[in-house]
């Protein structure tokens, strides 16, 4: 009996708290019909918040778009992923106990959008730090830490982050395989990646 009793209330809580659900609206009203966000997910400063459709955003994570974040067409955000456009670690030191009761700008305060291009996977773990700007058809490998530019394509990992590979050298091999997406990919990559030649 406390079994059954214990699943049926990890359903209900499942349908009430992490149920994911297509259907949002962008900032000007428009219906992004394919785009899902957990409900565990917090944003702060929504209004600032430039959301595209076909998007993915999981479990707990931690949204900051109080200074502007974008996020393209087809992102996918997975779980624990914190993106935050503002910073106090600086002025806090600065101003002490008067942090909060400061008015006007806050000197050392760091505030800055973010962007993310279409069909970039944000692994699990990782934190976007304000200013930066990642390109299409990124992948962040999960525990990284992303600040500055990330050009189109690239795969990234580490804290900081660096480059350590392309995504269209496997795409290309899987395109081989699939010809019949090809379209799907040029559709928002307008281009399709080459196949790696062998050395001679």
């Amino acid at each position: 009996m406390r079994a059954l009793l214990n699943r049926w209330r990890r359903w209900l809580w499942r349908q009430l708290f992490f149920r994911m659900v297509f259907g949002e609206q962008g900032r000007a009203g428009q219906p992004l019909a394919h785009t899902r966000i957990a409900p565990s997910t917090c944003i702060e400063g929504e209004a600032g918040l430039e959301l595209a459709d076909h998007v993915f955003i999981g479990q707990f994570n931690f949204l900051d778009a109080t200074a502007g974040l974008r996020i393209g067409e087809g992102v996918q955000i997975t779980n624990f992923v914190s993106i935050v456009t503002h910073s106090s670690h600086r002025s806090i030191r600065l101003l002490g106990r008067a942090y909060t009761s400061h008015a006007g700008d806050v000197p050392g305060y760091v505030r800055a959008p973010i962007e993310i291009g279409a069909y970039s996977f944000i692994g699990p773990h990782s934190v976007v730090q304000a200013g930066s700007r990642i390109g299409k058809g990124v992948v962040v490998c999960a525990h990284s830490r992303v600040r500055g530019d990330v050009p189109d394509f690239a795969i990234v990992a580490g804290s900081p982050a660096r480059t350590v590979g392309d995504v269209r050298t496997q795409d290309a091999r899987l395109l081989e395989q699939h010809p019949e997406l090809a379209v799907h990919y040029a559709a928002w990559a307008n281009e399709l990646p080459r196949t790696p030649q062998k050395p001679r």
